[in-house]
């Protein structure tokens, strides 16, 4: 049988409600928005030189993965533990820093929950190349970290798609293609990143992304990016629901 969600017993701080519009004006408010969070980091020029030498020899003689249109990620080619990796130790651990940040901006409370490093790779798109739309299905929380990159996007933008186009209204609207809804910030069909070395981005690995073709012909696109995972706190007694517990309480069968 399937019911409407009742929300739990425990008193919740109450959210206000939206504001009253001015009689006579249209006022349209943004609802339930996607937080996608960028910090702009200042790598050390010695540090970063260290990591992009580290990337090519751990990469080796391949450039794609395997289609010649593909990028070359290290998921798929057993380099998934970058963040053990020395060269990139103080990296990984400032990134840790601006994820446990974000997570206190979206409310959640560090005394109960602990974030865990599930996978760590790079991604390395020579011109032309690409990665497809796909999703994080394994992961709660996802972050790239760009060695490369100007700001302009030529080298290949992170594109994202909403899981939903609630505003299109008639379902199909919002992708175009000359038809009656022209986009505007309530039905834009996707929202581009352009990298830029020492950009840290942040972002729910639900959240449908891709990366778009490398048009710069001289330059490499290079990236980090991880996959994160929460659970409740190891001195949690009793972890709430939906939470699974730390990982010290599983057994593996």
């Amino acid at each position: 049988m399937v019911t409407d969600h009742v929300e739990d017993s425990q008193p919740q701080q109450p959210l206000q409600p939206l504001p009253l519009p001015v009689p006579g004006a249209l006022v349209i408010q943004p609802l339930f928005p996607v937080a996608l969070a960028q910090v702009q980091l200042r790598p050390d020029p010695l540090d970063l030189a260290v990591q992009l030498q580290t990337l090519h020899g751990l990469r080796g003689a391949a450039s794609s993965n395997p289609d010649p249109g593909c990028a070359w990620t290290g998921d798929l080619n057993g380099v998934w533990q970058l963040h053990r990796h020395a060269a990139f130790a103080p990296l990984i651990a400032e990134v840790l820093v601006h994820a446990h940040a974000y997570l206190q901006q979206l409310g959640f409370d560090h005394s109960q929950v602990a974030l865990h490093i599930q996978r760590c790779w790079p991604v390395l798109s020579e011109p032309g190349q690409v990665v497809g739309r796909h999703h994080h299905p394994n992961a709660h929380l996802s972050a790239v970290y760009y060695l490369s990159g100007d700001g302009g996007g030529r080298c290949g933008c992170l594109r994202f798609w909403p899981q939903r186009q609630v505003n299109e209204l008639v379902p199909g609207m919002a992708v175009g293609h000359g038809g009656p809804l022209n986009p505007t910030r309530w039905s834009q069909p996707w929202v581009d990143v352009a990298p830029r070395a020492g950009l840290l981005v942040l972002f729910p690995s639900c959240l449908d992304h891709a990366v778009l073709p490398n048009e710069a012909d001289d330059e490499l696109r290079a990236s980090i990016s991880l996959d994160l995972v929460l659970t409740a706190s190891a001195d949690v007694p009793l972890p709430p629901e939906y939470l699974a517990p730390h990982p010290v309480h599983w057994q593996q069968a």
